[in-house]
């Protein structure tokens, strides 16, 4: 039973800086994507978590070293979307 309650309270510390966290970058997000922007990256965020993610650790970083000082558009979002993001493969079939 010891067990349990010291795993319990790291476990609930742990959740809370992860939701302190979160919010934070929610804020930052806020700060640095219109609304067209923040919705579009909202719909990333439902189909691939991980390029939303990315999206977001380089709007952070770029704002944190100075690199961007300004409201994102959603004409600027999509550019940097393409950019990070994996190119597809193109399968070519063909029939003999």
């Amino acid at each position: 039973m010891s067990i349990d309650s010291q795993s319990n309270p790291n476990q609930e510390e742990l959740r809370k800086r992860e939701a302190e966290a979160e919010a934070m970058r929610q804020k930052i997000m806020m700060a640095l994507l219109d609304s067209t922007a923040r919705q579009r990256l909202a719909n990333v965020r439902l189909v691939k978590p991980e390029l939303a993610q990315a999206v977001e650790n380089y709007l952070v970083s770029a704002a944190s070293s100075g690199r961007l000082n300004h409201a994102l558009s959603d004409e600027e979002l999509k550019r940097i979307l393409l950019s990070i993001q994996t190119p597809k493969k193109d399968f070519k079939i063909n029939r003999i």
